[in-house]
């Protein structure tokens, strides 16, 4: 699921933290990684908190013997098949043999670990994360932009060519009826989350029920694939190094990772609703980064999955991330949430509505 911070609702920058969890002080985090990693000289690191929020929380873990990247659940109450470490860790794991960029895993831990919870470590990939904008002096034409769009619709591109059997992923999850059961999945999570009635809500999720279109394919999805789920090369521009957040991974319909990565790309002649329904800082808007046109064309050349339906898959993320949304606002004002600055996510649910119906309407008709 998407994090807070990640959706523009904290600051990312790393922050030490007195405590990882209820009940575990960091100091139980050097000895377990010495541990782990053969080397005493773990037992002496700092721990810093590099994203948290609804999303599994991710540390900085440093020592004289280098740095490592640990994740774990959130605090509090979770969804019941949320936040599996497991999962994440085995696709992760399994993608490394492919042309996917993915961290390199290092160990699984489970929830009798001294953390408490079920956490996994990974190696600490360099380079940039392009969350609120491009590093000064990085992809600074409109060729080297183009090239940085065009990479991640390749990788997407090659997720979804991945043969899920051959990498020991034929059982990852349930492709048959998955559109279907994400729309009752959010459906469900919008009930249980909402403040109050928003009937224009109900129309859009009826709207995505009664038009939901026939699913071509199966494939890896990511869940939430978009530009600053990734890694830049810190040099070679337009090279993606790794691909983060692995956690809603599972099987299912790829176009679906698609209709997200257009719901999140900013172009500079947006409407005014897409514009107040951006969740993301207008990275791709800047001149050279492919269209959402372009990214289609190019996705199905690559592909060969025939996208007249990719209007309906934008809407759904639309409609997906207006209950995110709602969920974030509900989870903050609850007092459940690590960091703050989520005052606008409430705000944003509105937009995004309109935003999923104005979508849906520019399907093509028969």
């Amino acid at each position: 699921m998407s994090s807070a911070e990640e959706l523009g609702f904290n600051d990312p920058t790393a922050q030490r933290l007195e405590r990882i969890t209820t009940g575990a002080d960091v100091e139980v985090v050097g000895p377990m990684l010495a541990d782990i990693l053969h080397d005493p000289r773990w037992i002496e690191c700092d721990v810093a908190l590099i994203s948290g929020g609804k999303s599994n929380l991710t540390y900085r873990v440093a020592c004289d013997a280098g740095e490592v990247i640990l994740r774990r659940p959130p605090l509090g109450h979770i969804l019941p098949t949320a936040h599996d470490m497991g999962r994440e860790y085995r696709v992760m794991t399994a993608l490394a043999n492919t042309e996917v960029p993915v961290p390199r895993t290092f160990y699984l831990g489970d929830a009798d670990s001294p953390l408490g919870a079920p956490f996994y470590l990974m190696e600490r990939v360099v380079g940039h994360i392009c969350r609120n904008a491009l590093p000064p002096g990085y992809a600074d034409t409109p060729d080297d932009r183009r090239r940085v769009g065009e990479t991640l619709v390749d990788v997407l591109a090659d997720l979804h060519s991945v043969d899920p059997a051959r990498d020991g992923l034929a059982e990852f999850g349930r492709p048959a009826g998955f559109m279907e059961r994400q729309l009752r999945r959010w459906s469900k999570q919008w009930d249980a989350s909402k403040t109050a009635e928003l009937p224009a809500l109900d129309a859009l999720r009826d709207d995505l029920v009664a038009e939901l279109p026939e699913q071509q394919v199966s494939a890896i999805v990511h869940g939430d694939f978009r530009l600053d789920n990734t890694i830049l090369h810190p040099t070679r521009v337009g090279a993606i190094v790794a691909v983060l957040d692995w956690e809603m991974s599972t099987l299912g319909d790829p176009l679906a990772d698609l209709g997200a990565m257009l719901a999140y790309w900013s172009e500079a002649d947006d409407s005014e609703i897409l514009r107040r329904a951006r969740i993301m800082a207008p990275v791709t808007a800047a001149e050279g980064f492919p269209t959402r046109a372009e990214i289609i064309e190019r996705y199905a050349r690559r592909t060969g999955i025939d996208l007249s339906d990719v209007d309906w898959y934008q809407s759904f993320a639309y409609f997906k991330l207006a209950v995110v949304c709602q969920g974030i606002a509900a989870r903050a004002a609850g007092g459940s949430m690590v960091g703050g600055g989520f005052d606008n996510a409430e705000r944003l649910v509105a937009p995004l509505i309109e935003a999923g119906q104005q979508q849906l309407r520019a399907r093509p008709t028969a």
